[in-house]
């Protein structure tokens, strides 16, 4: 299998090309034949640090010339739907780094290029959660204890005065939409806004009811004191609180405890049930790769595809617009 890669950036350095790299090593047949990026300098840097046979700085003429059998697309949000489309229009199978468009009719444009031919090119966002260890964990344990009655997700930052946190705060929804098992049935947002600290710098409250009947609350903190992910789930007779494993933050490897009738029944760290130390393996980036390959290979569905995400980016977009309520 011969893989591409467009966008060599922060990104791609710190999270695709590793898992790239150990999937090559692991894999006689795969083969990292082309990497892409504006910068030559920097296509250049990615291509010696990760194993890529050679360097482009025109996507287009690279797809032309390796004719890879699936692509990886890390590119700034403004630019994911016209690259992710055209690789689309092009039949190659997509890994594309969310958010897939900041809009639903830029997904909904995404979906109408895989589907395009008639059959569904093979295509996976990027949504590395779903594929983090610790969260898959809390996923099966949530599951086999079930039903889930509660879930709480807290993303906080600090110093981030993006004018739209919503492309941070999306993988908080979409999280929760994977370890709910469930799609939003309703969600009700507050905004705590700072202008004094930035257009558009706000805390964001989410209520939300899942169509499983459980309950979730979400709160985004970008300019708080420390860098964390957290999440809680309630069950009958038990509760799992997880401590995501972040860049550089505070709870690296992670660590998810399980009570259990008011005691603990079990502590795990990332280190320990996931694939690695790195934070590209703890942080669910080789995972997903693995997966996007070996659906590829074995002609199956990736997951999450464009139509599995797009109610996430629905939600995301409510943020920005600042809506107050969401039903689906």
């Amino acid at each position: 299998m011969k893989v591409c890669q467009i966008g060599c950036g922060e990104h791609a350095r710190v999270a695709h090309g590793p898992s790239q790299a150990r999937c090559a090593r692991e894999r006689a047949s795969l083969v990292l034949a082309g990497c892409c990026d504006l910068d030559a300098a920097r296509a250049e840097s990615f291509r010696r640090d990760f194993g890529y046979a050679r360097a482009h700085t025109d996507h287009l003429a690279m797809l032309d010339g390796e004719r890879p059998d699936a692509v990886v697309v890390v590119v700034p949000v403004e630019r994911t739907v016209e690259v992710g489309s055209m690789v689309l229009e092009h039949g190659m199978p997509l890994l594309l780094e969310k958010p897939p468009g900041e809009t639903t009719p830029e997904v909904d444009r995404l979906i109408a290029a895989a589907e395009s031919g008639g059959a569904v090119v093979p295509h996976q966002v990027a949504f590395n959660r779903r594929y983090a260890p610790l969260i898959q964990e809390l996923r099966r344990r949530t599951a086999e204890a079930g039903p889930l009655q509660h879930l709480h997700y807290e993303i906080t930052r600090v110093e981030r005065r993006d004018p739209d946190f919503s492309t941070t705060a999306i993988h908080g929804l979409d999280a929760a939409r994977y370890l709910a098992g469930a799609d939003y049935a309703e969600a009700r947002f507050r905004y705590r806004e700072m202008p004094e600290l930035g257009r558009g710098v706000a805390n964001i409250l989410v209520d939300a009811v899942m169509t499983s009947g459980a309950t979730a609350h979400l709160a985004f903190c970008p300019v708080a004191g420390v860098l964390v992910e957290r999440a809680t789930a309630h069950a009958h007779g038990h509760t799992l609180s997880l401590h995501v494993p972040m860049w550089n933050g505070p709870d690296a490897p992670g660590r998810l405890w399980h009570f259990v009738g008011g005691k603990l029944a079990a502590e795990l760290t990332g280190d320990k049930v996931g694939d690695g130390t790195a934070l590209f393996e703890l942080g669910g980036f080789y995972r997903e790769t693995v997966a996007f390959l070996d659906a590829v290979e074995a002609g199956r569905a990736p997951s999450p595809s464009l139509r599995e995400s797009r109610q996430s980016v629905a939600i995301a977009e409510c943020i920005r617009a600042r809506q107050e309520v969401f039903r689906e």
